[in-house]
């Protein structure tokens, strides 16, 4: 018969200096200046999960450059839409990476 494992979290602990792998990286990204690169890469890549899959879909291009979001709109009344609600997305967008990432955006 097979054994199972079973973690058991009560009596389970850490070598001493031991640390997190989250809390690892977190620290390397900061070392190195990498965390701003980092969030703008996650913004690209969770794009669609953030705005949905509308807005998604008809976005071409979409860039971070000196905390400016370009993004390239292939249609115009969407693209308005955006317009009208620049500060709110850029909010959602603030909130969702947890730091101040953007300050504005601009539609191509």
């Amino acid at each position: 018969m097979a054994q199972y494992y079973r973690f058991d979290k009560e009596n389970a602990s850490r070598r001493a200096g031991a640390v997190a792998l989250k809390d690892a990286i977190g620290q390397m990204l900061k070392s190195y200046q990498l965390q701003t690169r980092f969030n703008e890469t996650y913004l690209e890549a969770f794009w669609e999960k953030m705005m949905g899959k509308a807005i998604a879909s008809r976005t071409n291009r979409l860039y971070v450059r000196d905390r400016i979001l370009h993004i390239e709109i292939n249609s115009a009344p969407l693209r308005s839409e955006l317009v009208i609600a620049k500060q709110k997305m850029i909010q959602l967008i603030n909130r969702e990476m947890g730091t101040d990432l953007l300050d504005d955006v601009i539609f191509i």
